[in-house]
Order: C-alpha cells, then sequence, then structure tokens
C-alpha cells in the first residue's frame, strides 16, 4: 500500500476480527510501498507487534507495480507461516484485500470454505463505501457495468478485485505469483490460475466494501474506472 493512514486502521482491524473467527493460524502481512504519510505508525497501532504479524518496508523505486507490492507481502507472509507451522504449500491459504477496504467478519471463514470444497482462488465481490466524491448517477453507472454477466449465475459474478481475493499459495507460486502486468494484476492472476487448470470461483457473498474514492493510488485501478463514470468536472476524492 501507498499512504493510506487514513484508511489502513479500519482495513486492519476487520482482517484480525475476520481472522478470529477461523479456528486455524492466520499471517497478517502489510507492505509499505514508498509511503510518505503516516502509514507505518497507523498500521503499527493496530498490530501492536502481536505475534503472525509483519511489515514489509519496500525501499526506494523509480516504478513499481502493484503486483510487485502484493508478492511482497505474499512472500513474506508465507515464510512468517511456515517457521510458525511447515505445511506443505497446498495447505496455505494467501487472503488479500487492500488498505482502503473494509473486509466482513465472515471473510476469511468463507475462504477457507470453499478452499476445503477445491477451489484454488475465490474471487469475492466488494460494495462501494459513501465517499461523498462519487455521487448518484455514477453510483448508479457503476451498479450497471457490474451486474452479473451472461452465464453467470446469481451465486457469482463476473469481476475481479484485489480487494477480495484468496488463492491457494501453490497456484499462486504456478502462476510465478502476481503477473507483472501495468494494471489488473488481479483479473490476470485469475487467468493465470484458470489457464493452468486451477478451480476458480467468484462468490456474490460476503461482500468487501472498498472505497468510492475517484483519486487512487494505483494507475488503472477501480478509481480510475469510478473517475471516469463521474464524469468531467468532478472534484477528485482520494
Amino acid at each position: 500500500m501507498r499512504d493510506e493512514e487514513r484508511r489502513v486502521r479500519a482495513c486492519l482491524r476487520s482482517v484480525l476480527a475476520a481472522a478470529a473467527r477461523v479456528p486455524l493460524p492466520v499471517v497478517v502481512a502489510v507492505a509499505l510501498d514508498r509511503c510518505v504519510d503516516g502509514s507505518r505508525a497507523a498500521v503499527e497501532a493496530v498490530l501492536g507487534g502481536r505475534p503472525g504479524t509483519l511489515v514489509v518496508e519496500l525501499g526506494p523505486a523509480p516504478r513499481r507495480t502493484v503486483a510487485e507490492v502484493r508478492d511482497a507481502a505474499v512472500t513474506a507472509g508465507l515464510a512468517l507461516a511456515r517457521r510458525r507451522r511447515p505445511v506443505a504449500t497446498d495447505e496455505l491459504w494467501v487472503a488479500g484485500t487492500d488498505a482502503d477496504t473494509v473486509v466482513p467478519p465472515g471473510w476469511l471463514v468463507e475462504q477457507v470454505r470453499r478452499a476445503d470444497a477445491g477451489a484454488d482462488l475465490v474471487a469475492g465481490a466488494v460494495d462501494l463505501d459513501d465517499d461523498p466524491g462519487l455521487d448518484r448517477p455514477a453510483r448508479e453507472r457503476y451498479a450497471r457495468l457490474v451486474r452479473p454477466r451472461d452465464g453467470v449465475g446469481g451465486e457469482e459474478h463476473g469481476h475481479v478485485y484485489g480487494a477480495d481475493l484468496g488463492v491457494r499459495a501453490s497456484a499462486w507460486r504456478a502462476a510465478g505469483g502476481f503477473p507483472r502486468v501495468d494494471s489488473g494484476e488481479d483479473a490476470a492472476l485469475l487467468d493465470a490460475v484458470a489457464a493452468a487448470g486451477g478451480v476458480v470461483v467468484r462468490p456474490t457473498w460476503p461482500r468487501a466494501v472498498t472505497s468510492g474514492r475517484t483519486r487512487g493510488r494505483a494507475d488503472g485501478g477501480l478509481a480510475d474506472l469510478l473517475a471516469d463514470l463521474a464524469g468531467p468536472g468532478r472534484v477528485p476524492s482520494g
């Protein structure tokens, strides 16, 4: 993440609450990418050095993709998980979200249930928060855009959000991590897992709540889409 001191506390509290509901060891890893605000202090205020948590601070770089940041957190998190409990890679599950997102209490319970049922990747759904920078017409345009596509029933949707994504560690590794693309690394990972014969599910529930801001941290991300839907003349919110 980059410069998310205002939002990351709520995100981490929701992740810890979700982790408390699963009867399994959980590691929480946070990657900080060239933050110049109080993000590190905000993260430490919530995690407080508690066991099974870690912060990865990435050094200066002229450019770094979101895929690289996500992979840094996954790599460090898996290493810590193995130190705490040595298990095979296919028995480890990676659940990911974004710092501007709040996950529901049953988030990990549901991902674990689907993993136990054979899923290799879970592409969850999201709702937008009530960010005042996104007006009602733009929200309605977005709602129309994300309606289930043809061929997708009411139990599944047709979209991919890094804010609500889970993947079996062995499938993530087989894909070479998140593909190094300028944007859409979440969808690219799903495509890679599916192409390798992995089982992909897209449940509509439970739903994370992500920011409806129109000025994001990553080029080509959800905020850019929302800004386009809001149209010219809107004051970007971030």
